[in-house]
């Protein structure tokens, strides 16, 4: 997916697209790289098409339910889910692997470094029901480090997107 086509969703479907992709993201849906979308949204915000607020409230719930999402994966799968994952994305192994010794070595503190780590981030979830975390504490590990990666991201957008789009000429 690329910047003119998110840019028309957004355009005509505003914060159900955000909600929509944001969530494929967090997904760990290939074709949806939060570097792209969480700034977008930032600049969408910063020209008024919506309040900052907003874009974050909407990342921050479709951050959330996608991780519950694969949290549940993992839960409910178990190893069955996980090895069928890994046979489909042989490459993703050493990722799944290192979130496993994350949460086990780091509980909680684990899920939220893990958060805040490209790639690591999306996968930990899948781990973490593996494991079967408590889910209260699991959520809201999870929440504080999809805040602050999509604080990070959309504020990015939100403070510079503007800069770099008539810098670059597009």
């Amino acid at each position: 997916m690329d910047l003119d086509t998110l840019t028309c969703y957004f355009t005509q479907y505003g914060a159900i697209a955000i909600f929509i992709v944001v969530l494929l993201e967090y997904m760990n849906l290939p074709g949806f790289p939060s570097g792209i979308i969480m700034p977008l949204s930032g600049i969408w915000a910063a020209r008024g098409n919506i309040g900052f607020f907003w874009v974050m409230v909407i990342t921050l719930l479709a951050g959330v339910l996608g991780s519950w999402i694969l949290y549940f994966v993992g839960y409910a799968g178990g190893r069955l889910i996980l090895d069928k994952y890994l046979t489909k994305f042989p490459k993703q192994r050493p990722v799944v692997e290192k979130n496993f010794r994350i949460i086990q070595e780091r509980g909680c503190f684990g899920i939220f470094i893990g958060k805040l780590i490209p790639v690591v981030r999306t996968l930990i979830s899948i781990p973490a029901g593996v494991l079967k975390i408590h889910f209260v504490k699991y959520t809201i590990s999870s929440a504080l480090g999809v805040f602050i990666w999509n604080l990070i991201f959309v504020g990015a957008g939100y403070l510079l997107g503007d800069v770099v789009f008539q810098f670059t000429g597009a």
